[in-house]
């Protein structure tokens, strides 16, 4: 019934906006508001549309071992109206939460900005490039609260968590903390609270850089969850219009299929028709990866344990460098220069293991036989974005860009397999992370051919819908998607955070030219608007595009 409710209240939302829908970069400023979770709301924020409550019609909230059950008790009498404080149930974690099977929300402290639609939580990556939202839009303070939420995460459940529930209790997701850090301290220049994040960002680090996470012969980390059997929330909410689940399209797949990939033994055992203990710790661990599902590591992903992955390792390459950045900031200099050794022992590995000369492009390193899978992805712009290739080598992968680019902007492979982690898919971060390495090396006109055909696919689905989605099918340049995913959730969730602060980021960073073409062009759709030129329509409310605003005005 919940569910239900949640979906009417979108669909009206969203009729309502159809009807006469409101400048786009409004649309994000208050989506930002309608996306923020509090401890005033926590009623709402631990409903979770992909279970049910408990048998006594309220959602379990569950406090960490570490935090004083009663002392938060008391805070939230305070700041919970008493009818909500009625909805939810506040539990202390058992001190083994893995066995939880009356899955619920972890406290977080701070308020937080969730995705969107069906994920009403706070989410590991997504929370990064919603952060860069907020900080491009003066929200200063929100983007502070989550940073700080995660340092929080780190000291009482052990590591930045895939999301804030207790299903998600064993895996994290793609490390940006020192993003974050960063981005916060560029605006308050808080020096003490600099420090104050210096042990988390350590503990943090020894989580990816130690077993089973490092793998030792290379002396590179690869995703792992080391949680037994079927994802639980996988099991709640990713079925086909059959009522299958993954797991089931999963073994049908391998019944009917020769797959030539890796040995299929490990992960699925044909004369039980059962998949192994060893699928789920891949299926897992890709889900670690922020990128579930896609093909990329063989079906279904699940062979990503044996792989050092070059997202993850670019990713622990930026730690480490601005870990060093941190230290040199609070006059840590011998601690700066270890952190930069780390990073630059890291950056001849990705470069030494993870580069193909003869493709010209960057592919993920499988450690047992010592070999890369050449499966054109996105991720191999990563190594262009944290500035750890040389302009010949980015030369190299700017010049594969015809591999990737379609009409509405970069798809994410070249393989259209069903997941939607492959083609025809695109999603906001990895335009962005594609744009942003582009423009590193000098490519410009590059990025800015890009970013103009992102944004203006993203322009004008929303002006046929009246909201911002997760995902978009570049190649067709539509949002209707869910009819050509055939692995892991098909639905295309409204709101939606990471999308939202990618398109002011890119429309800030676009070349003026560029900009003026994007701004000049049709922006409303239908008759009746109350706005002025529809340049002004863009721009309202946004004072940081100067450029923007000037030509408004």
């Amino acid at each position: 019934m919940l569910i239900l409710i949640v979906a009417i209240t979108l669909s009206s939302a969203q009729v309502a906006r159809r009807q006469e829908p409101v400048p786009i970069l409004e649309y994000v400023k208050e989506t930002w508001r309608t996306l923020t979770r509090t401890n005033r709301d926590l009623a709402s924020a631990a409903v979770d549309p992909k279970f049910y409550p408990l048998p006594n019609g309220r959602w379990p909230v569950y406090v960490s071992r570490q935090s004083d059950l009663s002392e938060i008790e008391k805070r939230l009498e305070h700041e919970i109206a008493r009818s909500d404080r009625r909805k939810i149930e506040l539990r202390q974690l058992p001190p083994d939460p893995v066995p939880v099977r009356q899955h619920g929300l972890l406290y977080l402290p701070k308020p937080y900005v969730v995705p969107g639609g069906r994920f009403n939580e706070m989410y590991g990556w997504d929370s990064y490039f919603i952060q860069v939202g907020l900080l491009r839009d003066g929200e200063i303070g929100l983007a502070q609260d989550m940073t700080d939420n995660f340092l929080y995460e780190i000291r009482n459940y052990g590591k930045i968590l895939n999301a804030n529930r207790t299903y998600y209790l064993t895996r994290s997701q793609p490390p940006f903390l020192t993003q974050m850090v960063l981005g916060v301290f560029q605006k308050t220049k808080n020096r003490r609270w600099l420090r104050d994040a210096l042990p988390e960002i350590e503990k943090y680090y020894r989580f990816w850089t130690t077993e089973p996470h490092l793998v030792r012969q290379t002396g590179l980390s690869r995703y792992f969850d080391p949680g037994d059997g079927p994802a639980p929330e996988v099991l709640a909410a990713e079925r086909d219009a059959r009522g299958r689940t993954h797991y089931e399209l999963a073994k049908e797949y391998f019944r009917t299929h020769e797959i030539v990939d890796y040995d299929v033994s490990q992960y699925y055992n044909r004369q039980t028709d059962e998949l192994t203990p060893l699928f789920y710790t891949g299926d897992r661990s890709m889900r670690e990866s922020g990128f579930d599902p896609s093909n990329r590591f063989g079906p279904f992903s699940v062979d990503i344990i044996h792989y050092n992955p070059v997202c993850l390792n670019t990713l622990l390459y930026l730690m480490e460098m601005q870990t060093a950045e941190i230290a040199g900031l609070l006059g840590l200099d011998a601690d700066a220069q270890v952190w930069r050794g780390r990073a630059i022992t890291r950056a001849e590995r990705i470069n030494r293991l993870m580069w193909d000369a003869q493709d010209g492009l960057y592919y993920d390193y499988h450690f047992g036989h010592e070999r890369l899978r050449k499966y054109a992805f996105l991720t191999s712009f990563y190594p262009l974005w944290a500035g750890i290739a040389t302009r010949e080598q980015a030369a190299r992968v700017a010049a594969n860009l015809p591999r990737f680019e379609q009409p509405g902007g970069l798809q994410t492979s070249t393989l259209a397999s069903g997941n939607q982690w492959d083609a025809p898919f695109g999603w906001a971060p990895l335009q962005l992370i594609a744009v942003q390495g582009l423009r590193r090396y000098g490519f410009s006109d590059l990025a800015d051919r890009i970013t103009m055909k992102f944004l203006s696919l993203v322009r004008d689905e929303y002006l046929k819908s009246g909201t911002i989605v997760e995902k978009y099918d570049v190649v067709h340049r539509t949002a209707q998607v869910s009819g050509d995913i055939r692995f892991g959730y098909r639905s295309n969730e409204p709101g939606f955070g990471w999308t939202n602060a990618v398109f002011i980021a890119l429309l800030e960073e676009l070349g003026s030219s560029s900009k003026r073409e994007f701004l000049g062009s049709k922006l409303v759709a239908g008759k009746g608007s109350s706005r002025g030129s529809e340049r002004e329509w863009l721009c309202y409310e946004r004072p940081s595009l100067e450029d923007c605003l000037a030509g408004a005005r």
